[in-house]
């Protein structure tokens, strides 16, 4: 048969309905690969934002602790030179209003309160502090309950301090050892 005027001509064999069938064939497959690539970035983008973020962290967290580690160098030895100023808080309470008096002891008395001060300075430079103990209420977090006091004080009152606590900056030290009042039987 030949061909009729609205027929289009075929020039490779194929009728025209096939090659309109071929071209949204051939368009749907690189639109799946356009599809997966545009998920793949989406994902590399995620993954990229959430490494971002962890280096972030761990940035902040290198900074904290190497601030920490300025801040709190000293810790060991100021644990250590806490039974210094004990045992001189010790001599000094030792010492009685006759050997006070005496002209003898006069310059050793003043030299151990004046190492006391000059102790209780450096500890203030470098941010050691005593805790407050005497009257308040037991708190765990600062004070260490050595025994139960029979007191008309409120329960859970510290009435009595055994040894001193201290805190250096926002870190305890050592706890407060002390005596925690209960109700008088």
């Amino acid at each position: 048969m030949t061909n009729t005027e609205n027929e289009t001509p075929v020039q490779d064999g194929t009728p025209p309905e096939a090659e309109t069938a071929e071209v949204p064939a051939a368009e749907a497959e690189p639109q799946d690969e356009t599809a997966k690539l545009a998920e793949q970035i989406a994902s590399l983008q995620q993954e990229l934002l959430y490494a971002r973020a962890e280096t972030q962290n761990v940035t902040r967290r290198k900074d904290k602790e190497i601030a920490d580690a300025h801040a709190y160098a000293a810790t060991k030895f100021a644990r250590d030179i806490l039974s210094v100023a004990d045992n001189l808080g010790r001599a000094l309470a030792a010492i009685g209003d006759e050997q006070r008096e005496d002209e003898k002891f006069k310059p050793f008395v003043a030299g151990l309160e004046a190492t006391e001060r000059e102790l209780m300075s450096v500890f203030e430079r470098h941010g050691i502090t005593r805790i407050a103990a005497i009257g308040l209420p037991l708190d765990p977090n600062q004070h260490q309950a050595m025994l139960e006091i029979p007191s008309d004080k409120e329960p859970g009152t510290v009435v009595q301090e055994m040894q001193a606590g201290y805190m250096m900056k926002d870190r305890l030290l050592r706890p407060a050892m002390v005596g925690v009042a209960k109700k008088a039987d």
